[in-house]
């Protein structure tokens, strides 16, 4: 096989695993009030079934990507797939609020699966000077993903929540197949080394205390007992990962790539990222389909200029990152992406379609500009058998910081309005738009819109204080 032409083989497949899982957690998104009435389910159950699935992908990914170091990518990449595939089945077939969370937890093993050695194997597959370009490639077919979602998803309503979930099972079929058949292992994998069980584990159980003291936190009392033993519980098992890391010899964590410069605040600049955008489409469909009334086709519609943004700036930005670098590009488009937020901050009710579009716009746009260079910056900066570990760490801040996000997000609204007035508001019972919890919901609304742009703005500068590429010492380099 030439590999100038398994470059896009490799390409192709890991899009296609991009293009189903997200396509996958966009159809839901737009199909969560429809869900929380039909399996008369509360708003933190159905909030819990997009939060656990980030919440699994931010504990897994790391550890699914040193293993994928050691063992090899394909074989975990297409055992994702299939899981993926299967689950999505158990989903359809769910029948309370709390099964569809079990199995969208088992569903997010699956992408964790898929998403730790998707960048990885591009990265194997292309020469260094082509990376931005691939990523790029990479990004806009998932900002295609994000614009069909909410529209599909607000079709296949018309006939049952549950069918969003059975149109994964063909593409995941066809996808694991051609997975299967079309990927190699370029990856020598380190068979002679050994699996860091005390770094996984002080990790794994420390990273969820944490996350769920920060998600349970935000809802109830930051001073409740179960809060403070979880607060506890975190420090002393990440205090522990971080001893064990640093006097390990073959470390589940390289710690080495959080003490370089440039990979330090490319991944900081991530997790800031996810902190201000990660519940801009979570609350924009809340409140098209609350607020406003809209009809679920219809709010999948207005969704969309976010993702046809990203969608077209997403590979020319990989290309420009290709030639000019990523310090500049990623943090202007942290900027461009505040700008849109600040827009959203004046939300209300009778807001103008117009505007609410520029605003989605420009957050699209920034968006796209500062994901593929970003990660170009990343995977282009470690060595060959770092790339597993390095991708899944990326994907780890990525999400930490969109659970936080729809945490801190929730909080706030949570704070301005009662959780009967918020249920009764999302799922259209008898709310009108200039009702008490209408306004109320707007308000907080705001307010969550302010504290993304404040995130933003961090993150741009953090963005911009990367340094230069770091020097490894590693016996295998990208030519």
């Amino acid at each position: 096989m030439k590999e100038n032409n398994y470059k896009w083989t490799a390409l192709s497949c890991t899009t296609i695993g991009a293009l189903f899982s997200v396509l996958s957690g966009s159809t839901l998104m737009i199909a969560l009030p429809v869900i929380m009435k039909d399996l008369n389910a509360g708003v933190g159950v159905i909030m819990w079934t997009i939060m656990g699935y980030m919440l699994v992908l931010t504990i897994l990914v790391p550890s699914i990507g040193r293993i994928a170091d050691m063992f090899g990518r394909k074989k975990l990449y297409v055992s994702g797939f299939a899981l993926f595939t299967v689950s999505s089945l158990l989903c359809a077939m769910s029948q309370t609020g709390v099964e569809l969370l079990i199995f969208r937890t088992i569903q997010s093993v699956g992408a964790s699966l898929m998403i730790a050695n998707s960048t990885a194997i591009i990265t194997d597959a292309f020469p260094k000077h082509e990376l931005g370009k691939a990523l790029g490639i990479n990004a806009m077919i998932v900002s295609v993903a994000a614009v069909i979602g909410p529209i599909l998803g607000g079709f296949l309503i018309n006939f049952g929540w549950r069918t969003i979930f059975y149109i994964n099972i063909p593409i995941g079929v066809f996808g694991t197949i051609w997975a299967g058949v079309s990927l190699v292992e370029l990856h020598k994998s380190a068979r002679n080394e050994t699996f860091d069980f005390k770094g996984t584990f002080s990790f794994t159980i420390g990273m969820l205390a944490l996350l769920v003291a920060l998600t349970i936190g935000g809802f109830t009392q930051w001073s409740s007992r179960p809060v403070v033993i979880l607060f506890i519980i975190a420090a002393v098992l990440l205090g522990l990962f971080v001893y064990t890391e640093t006097h390990s010899k073959y470390p589940m964590l390289d710690m080495t790539l959080l003490k370089t410069r440039i990979l330090s605040f490319a991944y900081l600049s991530t997790l800031l990222n996810g902190i201000a955008r990660g519940a801009v489409t979570f609350l924009l469909i809340f409140y098209f389909e609350g607020a406003r009334g809209f009809d679920p086709v219809t709010a999948g519609i207005l969704l969309c200029p976010f993702a046809v943004a990203m969608m077209a700036v997403s590979p020319i930005s990989g290309s420009l990152c290709d030639k000019y670098g990523s310090r500049v590009l990623s943090s202007v488009g942290l900027l461009i992406s505040a700008a849109g937020l600040l827009g959203l901050m004046e939300i209300r009710t009778n807001s103008s379609t117009f505007s609410l579009i520029i605003c989605m716009i420009l957050t699209g746009i920034g968006s796209g500009m500062f994901f593929s260079p970003n990660t170009s910056s990343i995977m282009a900066n470690v060595p060959e058998d770092k790339r597993g570990i390095a991708a899944g760490v990326r994907t780890m801040f990525m999400n930490a910081g969109m659970v936080l996000s729809i945490a801190i997000s929730m909080a706030v609204i949570s704070s301005s309005i009662s959780p009967a007035a918020m249920q009764a508001l999302f799922v259209h019972s008898h709310v009108s738009a200039g009702s008490i919890a209408s306004n109320q919901f707007i308000s907080g609304l705001r307010v969550a819109f302010t504290i993304s742009f404040i995130f933003s703005l961090f993150a741009a500068f953090i963005s911009y204080l990367r340094g230069p590429a770091p020097k490894w010492n590693s016996q295998s380099a990208k030519n």
